[in-house]
């Protein structure tokens, strides 16, 4: 199993796969449904969870908060945080509330989820802070193109920045143009969001994509499986899907096991070219 334990200098095996919250905790009625999905991801070996204050106000932490109810150890734990609550005493407050939602007393990751209007240097200011104090094991970002990285990385503490979380699927390559290569350059993983496309429109396209199915068919897989291990064919890139249900978790977790040939890459490559020139950072 592909792991990526040395890029985040964590106890805890990380499997090259881990688990999305997006658009959990907006629905009491799936609430247990939810918990029991991310339980079971944790027994198969996807600890890393990903959440943000962002997703259902906060009810996505409180989900992820029961999932992990006396298995905080197991699990590497991510949030996020608004960009307009990451200077000073906002950041302060801001961590110290999803720590409550999520009923732990720290996070092992936290992230800027998009670049706003406070300034880089009060970000890193905030984020080290938080370390001093143990609430934060360590700090990165989302959703910042490579000018963006560049710029933080120039920063006194910006080299600190442990990883960029960003969108990337067979149907959005643009970070391969130069996103990518900054990011393995300078050995810090990059977690893949939506890696099925899961809130693009792209979704059917890529489901249903003939390339996609036949290697599938030939592997004995599904289509959801061969994305995945498409994302996650590159060292250092992490993919974080949502599943909200056992069977979803299931099938993610198997797909760590699906290797892709020279062949197959070729063959995604001709029906999904790579970018041949800089492309808009994507974001959903």
């Amino acid at each position: 199993m592909a792991n990526l334990t040395h890029f985040f200098s964590h106890s805890t095996p990380l499997a090259s796969i881990g688990q999305g919250t997006w658009y959990m905790g907006e629905n009491a009625a799936q609430r247990r449904q939810e918990v029991a999905a991310l339980q079971r991801g944790i027994d198969l070996g996807l600890t890393l969870i990903d959440t943000a204050e962002m997703y259902a106000e906060g009810g996505a932490e409180h989900v992820v908060g029961e999932a992990i109810r006396g298995r905080r150890d197991e699990v590497y734990l991510v949030s996020k945080v608004y960009p307009w609550n990451v200077g000073g005493q906002k950041a302060q407050a801001a961590c110290e509330a999803s720590l409550k939602r999520l009923g732990t007393d720290y996070l092992d990751l936290y992230l800027l989820h998009w670049r706003g209007n406070i300034p880089f240097e009060d970000t890193i200011a905030a984020m080290e802070s938080l370390m001093a104090q143990g609430k934060i094991g360590r700090w990165g970002v989302s959703n910042l193109d490579a000018d963006d990285m560049q710029t933080l990385w120039m920063l006194q503490g910006g080299k600190e920045c442990a990883t960029n979380q960003v969108l990337y699927h067979l149907g959005s390559r643009g970070i391969e143009y130069d996103l990518l290569p900054w990011c393995a350059e300078r050995h810090m993983p990059v977690m893949a969001y939506c890696p099925l496309a899961q809130a693009g429109r792209l979704r059917d396209d890529l489901m249903n994509d003939p390339v996609v199915n036949a290697i599938a068919r030939d592997k004995g897989v599904t289509a959801a499986q061969v994305l995945l291990a498409w994302v996650i064919r590159r060292p250092g890139v992490l993919a974080i899907p949502k599943a909200s249900t056992i069977e979803h978790v299931e099938e993610n977790a198997a797909a760590l096991d699906v290797k892709l040939t020279a062949q197959d890459i070729e063959q995604l490559d001709a029906a999904f070219p790579p970018p041949g020139r800089k492309m808009p950072l994507d974001v959903v």
